[in-house]
């Protein structure tokens, strides 16, 4: 009889086609995502919270890679503390008047980098901490004002729906464009996305989003389609831009944590530039 330890010891992600990897590490995040959500808001605020921290920590990185010198741990100690400043805030447990406890926080990024004799260009260090902490912790953030903008107490819907609606687009962008890819929609900056790839990431977000509206009725189903439409503009255009930000670097993946996927920035970009409008979006209307 074969051992259980060597059945599991003989598993290796590694083993998998680069399809396969993204499957498997997908459906173990996604569940993992998922579930903490639904669970609670705190698992919600954990699960998150180091997210951002492995996203804002890879920017960091790939900033040295292009020369910079940002304040890798600092930075990521206040995207840290806007994130979760938002959400107790939020839930209630503290009171609005500590959001004014960011610009003091973020305003020391200046006096650390004042006692850097060895920075030769310090302000160019102190622009890229501070994009680190606008492009990633401020958008995690803001969906602490998603989660709760529709009463005031948290809405694990709107968390997972946005997701569930950022995956469809992704991965019906990926096999549409697989499949009958030919038309270029930005060669320039990511030669292998289409103008096919795009139109089945539309349709698979919007049907994502008309299943979601029967189940999810914190939203009504207006909304739910209004957030697919941004997430699927919002969503390409930050895809797109992280590709950017590589190609300026000269990288294909912004990390190796995340098999069949790359890094955690290659797996949230979309997410980063959606969210500031999903939170605008629901507070305003």
């Amino acid at each position: 009889m074969r051992s259980p330890f060597k059945l599991r010891s003989r598993f290796n992600i590694n083993n998998y086609s680069n399809l396969g990897q993204r499957v498997i590490t997908g459906l173990i995040g996604a569940s993992a995502i998922v579930a903490g959500s639904y669970y609670s808001e705190w698992l919600y605020f954990i699960i998150f919270g180091t997210i951002l921290i492995f996203s804002q920590m890879e920017f960091y990185k790939l900033s040295g890679l292009d020369g910079m010198l940002p304040l890798k741990s600092f930075g990521t100690f206040l995207g840290v503390a806007i994130f979760t400043l938002t959400f107790l805030i939020e839930l209630k447990h503290l009171e609005d008047k500590y959001y004014f406890l960011i610009f003091p926080l973020v305003a020391l990024v200046f006096f650390i980098k004042l006692y850097r004799k060895s920075d030769k260009k310090p302000f160019t260090g102190v622009a890229f901490t501070f994009l680190g902490i606008f492009y990633v912790a401020v958008p995690f953030s803001l969906l602490n004002l998603a989660a709760f903008s529709v009463d005031g107490t948290f809405h694990y819907e709107i968390i997972i729906g946005s997701l569930v609606i950022l995956w469809a687009s992704d991965s019906g962008a990926y096999f549409a464009g697989t499949k009958f890819g030919k038309t270029k929609l930005f060669e320039r900056v990511s030669p292998k996305k289409s103008w096919e790839g795009f139109l089945g990431g539309v349709l698979l977000a919007f049907t994502v989003a008309y299943i979601l509206s029967k189940y999810f009725v914190s939203l009504e189903e207006w909304q739910w389609f209004c957030i697919a439409a941004i997430i699927i503009i919002a969503g390409t255009y930050g895809d797109l831009i992280e590709s950017l930000f590589k190609r300026s670097i000269e990288i294909k993946d912004s990390g190796k944590i995340l098999p069949g996927h790359g890094g955690f920035m290659d797996r949230f970009d979309g997410l980063l530039l959606s969210a500031p409008f999903i939170a605008a979006f629901l507070k305003i209307f």
